[in-house]
């Protein structure tokens, strides 16, 4: 039913050109009014998480308490600046994934990782249920070595939970965070614009903690 070019990182070399310019200028963020765009507090780190359709994936994080501000974006390929439609062609190689801008002092990356893996399936490779296309693959992009070790300490503890379970086995990519690219200006913070809108985000499987 799926073509090959659906379920498969598309090579850089076969990638859509993209632009210079990003796609779109930025409002501030709808839930709070805080900037969705460096610069950032002083002290505040950047979390980039992708678990299918951002739309969900950010409504998760922009009400946690330490959780500064929040976006949607593209992340994890090659494409310069590309638009959602892009993306959703497969022919960029980014993932949908959602920025998570938060203090340290007050939550720190393990608390951020237990709503990640609850709340999508990271067993499905390139989908999310219905949703196929290696733009809806799980991913953690991280930005330093602590963020690193940390998500994959907590890839294997889950990994033993889903096990325990009768689950399969995780297919999250950890990865260093290379270029991102902020989404257009509609899809941010999308289900709070449209509070009926698609989400295919809610406990799955088992709980991280406990």
């Amino acid at each position: 039913m799926f073509g090959r070019s659906k379920l498969t990182v598309v090579a850089p070399e076969d990638a859509l050109p993209g632009r210079d310019e990003p796609v779109a200028s930025q409002a501030p963020h709808h839930v709070h009014g805080r900037a969705i765009v460096p610069p950032w507090p002083e002290g505040h780190r950047l979390a980039v998480v992708g678990m299918g359709c951002f739309w969900g994936a950010e409504r998760i994080y922009w009400s946690l308490p330490g959780v500064w501000t929040t976006f949607v974006g593209y992340a994890g390929g090659t494409t310069p600046h590309p638009t959602y439609r892009e993306v959703c062609s497969g022919r960029t190689g980014h993932a949908e994934v959602a920025g998570i801008v938060y203090d340290p002092v007050t939550i720190d990356d393990e608390a951020l990782l237990g709503p990640f893996w609850e709340n999508h399936d990271p067993t499905q490779g390139m989908r999310q249920g219905n949703d196929v296309g290696t733009q809806y693959r799980s991913v953690l992009l991280v930005t330093d070595d602590e963020q690193h070790r940390v998500a994959e300490v907590s890839r294997a503890r889950y990994q033993q939970r889903l096990t325990a379970g009768g689950f399969g086995t995780i297919t999250t990519e950890i990865a260093p965070l290379r270029e991102l690219y902020w989404a257009e200006r509609e899809h941010q913070q999308y289900l709070s614009k449209v509070p009926g809108g698609y989400c295919n985000h809610g406990f799955c499987q088992v709980a991280y903690g406990g």
